[in-house]
């Protein structure tokens, strides 16, 4: 392979591996912004928990209040019993002594339920908790190993940067510019030929440029327009020579036989 198609092949390696190195670098942050993501929606859930943990307290002080209301009525009413001077005074304070007790099992029942959600809650919220703790140690642990990849990478790129100007500096103008426009319109400037075909488009090639390419000539793909070369690493070894095969004589064996 001629020289500069050479530093081209190259070139076009080390552009393709800059870009993938770029692409990892852009992708990193996103890592950190995931990490991020994941502690927020933990931290949102534990305070929503926590939330809910206050609402269910507030919840049993106004029951109990209420509760400590109606027994009191209840106590009021017992004691107007002594005094009441008809059956229908009677009936009218048993009435309400009965509605004050229901309401004071009922609210005690309110109480209870309060009681176990607030059970189911105080677990929740520790679990929640422990994975917040949990996430917050993942999101540091994460920034530090994109610190340190981004400086690896950082450190790979300027070293591919500097074998690329080195690289440019030996091919002539003429051919870069064009490396550059394919570049820059197909991904890739550069199109192995392999069987006949284009490398970068999959389209044939035909006979006679094909035998200018296994000469050495650099042309370019009558389909995509990249510059097409041929690698020598690719020709088919030269076949073995057969071995040679073993002379005839002519003559027949004659098989001998008893008593001969």
């Amino acid at each position: 392979m001629q020289e500069h198609i050479e530093n081209l092949v190259k070139l076009q390696g080390v552009e393709l591996e800059r870009a993938r190195l770029g692409k990892e670098l852009r992708e990193l942050p996103g890592e950190i912004s995931q990490a991020l993501g994941a502690l927020a929606g933990a931290e949102k859930q534990a305070a929503e928990t926590s939330d809910s943990l206050s609402r269910e307290e507030t919840l049993r002080t106004r029951l109990e209040r209420e509760i400590t209301g109606h027994k009191q009525k209840a106590t009021r009413f017992r004691a107007q019993l002594d005094d009441v001077k008809t059956p229908e005074q009677a009936n009218a304070i048993e009435h309400e002594i009965r509605f004050a007790t229901d309401e004071v099992d009922r609210l005690e029942n309110e109480e209870l339920a309060s009681m176990e959600r607030t059970e189911t809650l105080e677990a929740t919220l520790a679990a929640k908790r422990a994975q917040v703790e949990t996430l917050a140690g993942a999101l540091e642990k994460t920034r530090e190993r994109i610190a340190l990849r981004q400086r690896d990478l950082n450190a790979e790129l300027a070293a591919h940067t500097r074998e690329r100007e080195a690289l440019r500096k030996l091919i002539e103008p003429e051919w870069l510019t064009r490396f550059d426009r394919l570049t820059g319109s197909r991904g890739t400037a550069m199109a192995k030929a392999v069987n006949q075909q284009c490398n970068g488009c999959r389209m044939g090639v035909r006979p006679q440029m094909w035998n200018q390419l296994r000469e050495g000539e650099l042309l370019t793909c009558d389909s995509c327009g990249r510059m097409l070369y041929f690698d020598p690493a690719l020709a088919a070894p030269p076949k073995e020579p057969l071995p040679a095969a073993a002379p005839q004589t002519g003559h027949s064996v004659r098989k001998s036989h008893a008593g001969d």
